[in-house]
């Protein structure tokens, strides 16, 4: 069955066919397309242009429909060109030609920009409760280590001494912004198109707020030859889903190093690593590797969105059926992804020995003594330059900064004073960092209780 017709000579190649058709991939939109037809329908039955009776005709026939899109053979052996067709033609196996009423006043172009969005309303959600819910297993993990001390990096170099619950708390603010922007997304996604037709408007006096009041959208779209040719929704999730798997890929990242042997911070959990075919003493972030490749696969699905998009003349045109691979993969990607990054949370030990073993070994401290130098009243760049030469003279000698104590840094420079040594202790410069949003215990022990506070009021 076809939507069209009549102008026609002959049909289209069996070649043709096969290269055209959707089916395969936009039958995942069976369920809002089903929705989405109920809801026209209704509008038709306001317009007058359908009677009650045929309207709950349809209406219920559409709801048997819904019952069975659960099952594979829903789809068995169908040779339709897309769903929207394989929809229609069923309604008319069971309603007969008062299926043919349906499309009045309808377009496949308004009707697939409306199944999107449905579908992508849907998916918007199921994401930001997915990152809801990593995020509180990140808070999870830092309320078990409140007060475990880590080294931070800046060009993967040992730089500052952090609490570990700060550095988990560095993704939660990642993960809160990409909420934000899933958010965003979804306001733009929730705009109804029903009532566009093929780029003009409808002919019929279709009451579009109705429709959109029925499915739940915010409003209504305001231009039907933009509906026609607008995909700006798709790729405003799209880079809402790239940018939090950018933020998946670098915890990802960080916790395969950190669960190495090098460094030795990480335990990961059974439930998320996997073995070796040959060599039997490896347990391997599967889980992490995978979530940092899918990264990949998203950013290329948001590329080749904005690709099929450029220069396609005003308004709709096939290219945009490519379109929804696009979404459809990067959906999953993203859903998967998420579900598995909690998962990996909630299994992981933190191992408080080496990281705070690194910091101890290395200079991290040295920037402490610098800034308690310069609070005795010695100009900055000068205590840079004293602290400087300590850790120089200590590279050489072998020292780490457990090896120095008042009276060894005051005979090698009398700008230290007693007292300062103990800020070769990391602990000791932590605690100086209470500013909002430092790594202070007390400034990060209240951005803990507001992050749960924030968590608590998203919806």
């Amino acid at each position: 069955m076809k939507l069209w017709g009549g102008r026609f000579e002959t049909g289209t190649s069996e070649l043709f066919e096969k290269f055209s058709g959707s089916l395969d991939f936009d039958k995942r939109l069976a369920e809002v397309d089903i929705r989405g037809s109920q809801a026209w329908v209704r509008a038709l039955e306001r317009a007058s242009i359908l009677t009650h009776p045929e309207t709950d005709a349809m209406v219920g026939a559409l709801d048997q429909m819904l019952g069975q899109i659960r099952s594979p053979a829903f789809f068995e052996n169908a040779s339709d060109e897309d769903v929207h067709t394989l929809v229609i033609r069923k309604l008319k196996d069971q309603i007969g030609g008062l299926a043919d009423k349906i499309h009045t006043g309808r377009s496949r172009n308004d009707q697939v920009s409306l199944d999107i969005r449905l579908w992508l309303r849907d998916e918007i959600d199921c994401d930001m409760r997915l990152l809801r819910e990593l995020m509180a297993a990140l808070i999870g993990m830092a309320r078990r280590r409140p007060s475990a001390i880590v080294c931070g990096y800046t060009h993967t170099r040992r730089a500052q001494p952090v609490l570990w619950a700060h550095y988990l708390l560095a993704y939660f603010e990642m993960f809160a912004r990409d909420r934000e922007r899933f958010w965003e997304a979804r306001a733009r996604v929730n705009l109804m198109p029903a009532g566009s037709g093929a780029l003009a408007g409808s002919g019929f006096p279709i009451e579009r707020e109705g429709i959109a009041r029925e499915l739940g959208f915010d409003s209504i779209t305001r231009n039907s030859m933009d509906v026609a040719g607008d995909r700006d929704f798709a790729l405003d999730y799209l880079h809402a889903a790239s940018l939090a798997m950018l933020h998946l890929s670098r915890l990802a990242e960080d916790w395969i190093l950190y669960s190495g042997e090098e460094y030795g911070w990480l335990e990961l959990g059974d439930a998320t690593t996997t073995g070796s075919s040959m060599m039997p003493q490896k347990k391997n972030p599967d889980a992490l590797e995978l979530i940092r490749g899918k990264c990949g696969a998203v950013f290329g699905d948001y590329s080749a969105l904005f690709m099929i998009m450029k220069g396609l003349p005003m308004t709709y045109n096939r290219d945009m059926q490519e379109d929804k691979p696009r979404i459809f993969d990067a959906a999953d990607h993203v859903r998967g992804s998420l579900a598995v990054a909690e998962l990996v949370v909630n299994t992981t030990r933190l191992k408080t020995g080496p990281p705070l073993a690194a910091v101890q070994a290395s200079w991290a401290v040295a920037t402490d003594l610098a800034d308690a130098l310069a609070r005795s009243g010695v100009p900055f760049h000068q205590a840079h330059k004293i602290v400087g030469r300590l850790v120089l003279e200590s590279v050489q000698q072998g020292k780490t900064p457990a090896d120095w104590n008042a009276q060894s840094l005051a005979e090698f420079d009398p700008a230290f004073q007693p007292g300062m040594e103990r800020f070769l202790d990391p602990a000791a410069g932590i605690e100086t960092r209470e500013l909002p949003g430092g790594t202070g215990p007390r400034a990060v022990a209240h951005a803990l209780d507001e992050a749960e506070a924030r968590l608590k009021g998203m919806s």
